[in-house]
């Protein structure tokens, strides 16, 4: 805002914005204060009508490593307390990166009330992550369980062995006993589990307890109120057993040890697990050098890559990482640049090419000038939409979160009602029957395995897919490509190359009925070719640089044409070796008297294959025809089928008119119905919309160039990129090569992904849908099996371990 119309202005627009009562807007301090209904619109609207007025609202994006996750509950608490401070318009974190990402008003919530918010929800923050990727996230979490494992495991295995070592080995019952007789040996169970208890087991009481209090428990509360029950009745049992019934005085210290050490063990290997599902990304990372050959003075001198600016010339040797983004100077070479593309085969690089950081040169030496270093490298841009994509959710993760919200109450209610039941129908003696049952409810239950089921698939999808060349902006982007059912190809650019080529050249003296497959490489058609680039090398003809290229590329050198003339929509013509020679349409030279008739079947049969005919005139004669089209990619057609065996309908939109685009169609395989030509790049996103209308999941796939409309308008939209250019913000997927198999390989990692997330998702709540009731003690009137709580602690960590395992199978796909 820049004057008090510009106050005037917001003002007005936000007082006529539904559910506004009063609004203040101050220049001095670029505030607006709102008075509002409880209808009042979200936050994101009343910063679309600002924007609309023609202003901006400073919105951030802060991350923050947070400390002490454990389940999916854990994380709803979090989101919940960020989502409660003034200024958050969204906040979301991640179980498996243990990152918390906020978007919020810049000036309103600073990253100071963010991390107080985390800590009275009974959390911590590591650090705040700044937006310069490259460094890996230190993980205290997991420092801190390893320690508290090793406590825990130390007082524990000897408790365990005195205990359960008897049972197992009944001559050891008489040694134990003769060594350590009762009470001495109750009090020294006492001793060792109190250790565990008030030490490992502190972790527990301390987040467990703060979700009570913010009437949220998660795992954490379950435990605590699992173990103690065991260790409390315990403790009565030792010091106080006339409170318990006659013959219920029975020590539980074991178990309430044993159930602390394996949950660490479990989170503990969890963590371990967790930190290879980030080795995707992390080997993006590796692959930036760490050392550069710059030009000082007269010199190449090896320096830190963080010392490279831009401008500066650097040398790259055979064999070496070229050290930042660039362009070529002098030199020549091959650069491998499949970490990018994808593509296996080196390109070629010559003075004037840009070289990408990171990719390898393999043949030459040369030299660059640096265009972008640090966080402006294109290999930083990746790993920032990787890790943006890995910190979202997709739709699916909605069905946990639902689930979570009300499953940790629900296990409290079943374990008192698994108590109530023991104590009332239960054999003698009933309370510890209870007791053993009821906790073993309360720790099995973990919802960990369903806070983990999504993320941890999203974070090895999005990074092996752009270690594949394609680069998901979100996790909703991989479901909605996975469920695409129609995807729509812009045609120029996208199905074709982008450009004209000559297909074929016609002499008059050899002209057919039919135009022969392969272009005809005799004299005269050299010398036809020689005239017309004479001509079009003076000329601006939209069609010339086709003709140029094909000169050029059969080695011909051609005169100097004088006194040449272009014609808008009818062609060019100049003299050449004193001959008259003239290019253009078939209407233009008529009108000029010249016969174009013998040539009227030919051009015929060219315009149905979608070729654009030029004629050659030298003189007062049609001296032959050149055949010029924007040539199919020679994948194009095969990614049709791929499609269409996939069950997936396939459009195409272009702005060419209908018969070239017919024509294109019947090369690609594209059904006639199922195309839409002469469309303008604005009604691009209304044929789109005309497709969402009939109920179809639509991906659009075009250059990211003329189709933003288009790209943001589709359910998925999907950029075909070139290497350097990430800037399509209109997408949803980016394909880094300008490959079609790309877009393939954009869908399998999706369907992989997404069929992941589906197993992980089925295992976490069938664990739980059938363990409770065995926890329970529902097999015990039929088979007398009941699950002791050690057991059930171990479970609870095998259900984890195993959704991560199976996540980590796409690492090897």
């Amino acid at each position: 805002m820049t004057c008090a119309a510009c106050v005037r202005r917001v003002e007005r627009r936000l007082a006529h914005t539904d559910g506004v009562e009063e609004v203040s807007v101050n220049l001095a301090t670029e505030t607006a204060t709102l008075h509002l209904t409880p209808e009042a619109p979200s936050p994101h609207a009343l910063i679309e009508v600002v924007e609309h007025a023609g202003y901006q609202v400073p919105v951030t994006t802060t991350q923050l490593a947070v400390t002490g996750l454990t389940c999916a509950a854990c994380t709803q608490r979090v989101e919940r307390a960020l989502g409660r401070v003034s200024g958050v318009l969204e906040a979301s974190v991640n179980l498996a990166t243990e990152r918390a990402t906020v978007r919020h008003l810049a000036r309103q919530a600073s990253t100071e009330t963010l991390i107080a918010a985390i800590r009275e929800a009974g959390y911590n923050v590591a650090e705040a992550l700044d937006q310069a990727v490259g460094e890996a996230t230190p993980s205290p979490t997991a420092q801190a369980l390893a320690r508290d494992l090793r406590i825990a495991a130390l007082f524990t295995v000897p408790l365990l062995a005195l205990e359960m070592g008897p049972m197992l080995i009944p001559p050891l019952r008489e040694v134990v006993g003769a060594v350590l007789p009762n009470p001495w040996r109750t009090y020294l169970f006492f001793g060792l589990a109190t250790v565990v208890q008030v030490g490992p087991g502190r972790r527990f009481y301390r987040l467990g307890w703060a979700a009570l209090r913010q009437r949220m428990p998660d795992m954490n509360t379950l435990v605590l109120m699992g173990t103690t029950a065991a260790y409390g009745y315990s403790v009565v049992a030792t010091f106080l057993p006339g409170l318990l019934p006659a013959g219920t005085a029975q020590v539980y210290f074991e178990a309430s040890a044993t159930i602390i050490t394996l949950v660490l063990l479990g989170k503990y290997l969890e963590h371990r697990v967790k930190g290879r599902t980030r080795d995707a990304l992390h080997t993006l990372v590796a692959l930036q050098p760490t050392t550069a050959l710059r030009l000082d003075g007269d010199a190449f001198t090896e320096v830190p890559v963080q010392a490279v600016q831009r401008g500066d010339h650097l040398r790259v040797r055979p064999g070496d990482r070229i050290p930042v983004d660039g362009v070529v100077i002098d030199g020549t070479s091959y650069v491998d640049e499949a970490m990018v593309t994808g593509e296996p085969l080196p390109v070629a690089k010559a003075p004037g090419d840009a070289v990408i950081g990171a990719t390898v040169n393999q043949a030459g030496a040369f030299t660059l000038r640096a265009t972008a270093v640090g966080a402006d490298t294109f290999l930083a841009q990746v790993v920032r939409l990787v890790e943006a994509a890995q910190a979202s959710r997709p739709p699916i993760q909605a069905v946990a979160d639902r689930v979570v919200a009300v499953f940790v109450p629900a296990v409290l209610v079943i374990s008192a009602l698994t108590f109530a039941v023991w104590m009332w129908l239960g054999p003698d003696p009933t309370v510890p029957y209870a007791l053993v049952n009821a906790v073993a409810v309360l720790i099995i239950a973990c919802p960990c395995a369903m806070g983990l089921a999504t993320p941890v698939s999203v974070l090895l999808g999005t990074g092996k897919a752009a270690q594949a060349g394609v680069l998901f902006r979100t996790g909703a982007a991989l479901q909605a490509l996975h469920e695409a059912t129609v995807v729509v190809f812009d045609k120029t650019g996208t199905l074709t190359e982008g450009r004209p080529t000559l297909q074929t050249i016609h002499v008059a003296d050899s002209v057919l009925a039919s135009v022969p497959a392969e272009p005809q490489t005799g004299q005269a058609e050299a010398q036809l070719l020689q005239l017309a680039a004479a001509v079009e090398a003076q000329a601006e003809h939209p069609l010339g640089r086709a003709i140029l290229d094909a000169a050029t590329a059969r080695h011909l050198a051609w005169p100097q044409a004088h006194g040449v003339q272009a014609i808008p929509g009818h062609g060019v013509s100049g003299t050449v070796d004193g001959q008259l020679v003239r290019l253009g349409t078939a209407r233009w030279l008529t009108e000029q008297g010249l016969e174009t008739t013998p040539f009227e079947t030919l051009e015929t049969t060219l315009t149905r294959r979608g070729h654009t005919p030029v004629y050659v005139a030298v003189g007062e004669a049609v001296a032959g025809l050149l055949a010029v089209a924007d040539a199919p990619k020679p994948e194009a057609a095969a990614v049709v089928d791929a499609l269409h065996e996939a069950r997936v309908d396939v459009w195409m939109l272009t702005g060419d008119r209908t018969g070239t685009a017919l024509a294109m169609a019947v090369q690609l395989g594209v059904a006639a119905d199922r195309v839409r030509a002469q469309v303008l790049p604005g009604d691009k996103a209304a044929e789109i919309r005309a497709l969402q209308g009939q109920g179809q999941r639509v991906a659009f796939v075009g250059d990211g160039l003329n189709d933003a409309a288009a790209l943001a308008q589709a359910d998925v939209g999907i950029a075909l990129g070139t290497g350097t250019d990430l800037a399509i913000e209109s997408a949803d997927v980016i394909v880094m090569a300008p490959s079609l198999d790309g877009v393939l390989t954009a869908r399998t990692w999706a369907a992989r992904t997404v069929r992941n997330i589906k197993q992980n998702l089925f295992w976490a709540f069938a664990y739980n849908v059938v363990l409770i009731p065995v926890a329970a003690g529902v097999l015990y009137p039929v088979l007398g099996l009941l699950l002791s709580p050690m057991l059930a602690a171990a479970a609870m960590g095998l259900s984890s371990l195993f959704v991560l395992g199976n996540a980590l199978r796409l690492r090897a796909m």
